[in-house]
């Protein structure tokens, strides 16, 4: 069965030449004091970028090197978040291109989901129409949109658009809401904490709006094995049970919409995984991934951890999983 990772990255250099023009006030790129060139959010260091981001040759050598077979790849935070409706739009016309065309490439080796404009519906619909037509395989999403919730009333067409072609959506983190109020550029508490929980609120707001009960043919993935809702399963549904907030939209509890999304397997400690994979409801809601190329990326040691499980549950998390939802 074929290794394949979900949660991995690339951006392009046209994208990149697009964000220095058009990514301010909010997105620089300049160097740090230690001398690598970065990505600055609101004036802090935001992503480090590396050459290996972009080399992708590089990056099936070094798949080759890790064992792995198939990566699909997906641009990163800060997406096509920026500049106003023509600039975003291009922007993500760019990556979505650019994802198609490595894609001929390296058919046996690349597949991609789609980038969209978020901020515009009509463009991001348009968009997500075009990128399908291009061989997408899903949609790539931050856990929050420019600090909208992805439950946003404005999001509702783009998600009946994606509903309606029963696309996979990696929900990827971001800096989360109120992060320069929260102090998180200090210490660089970003991509320790802040995505964390980025991901963990957007995924526990869905639930408890009743999203899930709505996109009927959604696949949500949960990056990073979902952020800290494993850890916080039983506390979500205590608080169902309990407070009538919780339970307002939503009859059943939170734990049996967390055995009906996905998660990946970037998680640094085998024992995270393994819980990852009891709630869950089992290896069979469970994929491998990397996060390469980023500087906490890890395709071997990920790797390694899944391998860890041993038996079935490994050559789920694998592969056969991932195979199943994309239909590889």
């Amino acid at each position: 069965m074929s290794v394949i990772d979900v949660h991995t990255h690339m951006i392009g250099a046209e994208w990149l030449d697009m964000l220095r023009h058009h990514g301010a006030p909010k997105y620089e790129v300049k160097h740090t004091k230690a001398g690598q060139e970065s990505i600055f959010l609101h004036g802090a260091p935001f992503m480090t970028l590396f050459p290996e981001m972009l080399d992708f040759d590089l990056r099936v050598r070094n798949m080759d090197r890790a064992g792995v077979d198939l990566a699909i790849v997906s641009l990163t935070c800060p997406s096509a978040y920026w500049g106003g409706e023509a600039v975003s739009t291009q922007a993500a016309r760019i990556i979505n291109d650019l994802m198609a065309e490595q894609q001929d490439r390296h058919p046996q080796r690349l597949r991609w989901f789609a980038t969209l404009p978020w901020q515009y519906a009509g463009a991001a619909v348009a968009e997500l129409d075009r990128a399908v037509a291009l061989g997408a395989a899903g949609v790539f999403v931050t856990a929050n949109v420019d600090e909208r919730n992805l439950t946003d009333p404005q999001f509702a067409p783009i998600w009946d658009a994606i509903d309606r072609h029963a696309l996979p959506v990696l929900v990827h983190p971001t800096a989360p809401q109120g992060a320069a109020q929260m102090g998180m550029d200090e210490y660089g508490l970003v991509p320790p904490v802040g995505f964390m929980f980025d991901t963990t609120l957007a995924i526990a707001r869905m639930i408890f709006d009743g999203f899930l009960d709505r996109y009927r043919n959604l696949k949500i993935i949960a990056a990073h094995g979902g952020g800290t809702l494993p850890y916080l399963a039983g506390r979500l549904d205590r608080c169902h049970e309990r407070i009538p907030a919780c339970a307002e939209k939503i009859k059943l509890p939170p734990s049996h919409y967390l055995r009906q999304i996905y998660y990946d397997a970037v998680v640094y400690e085998k024992a995270a995984l393994d819980l990852c994979v009891h709630v869950a409801g089992g290896p069979e809601r469970v994929m491998y991934g990397s996060d390469y190329p980023h500087n906490i990326g890890d395709m071997a040691g990920c790797l390694e951890r899944v391998n860890a499980m041993g038996g079935a549950a490994a050559r789920q998390i694998r592969g056969g999983t991932a195979e199943k939802l994309f239909g590889l």
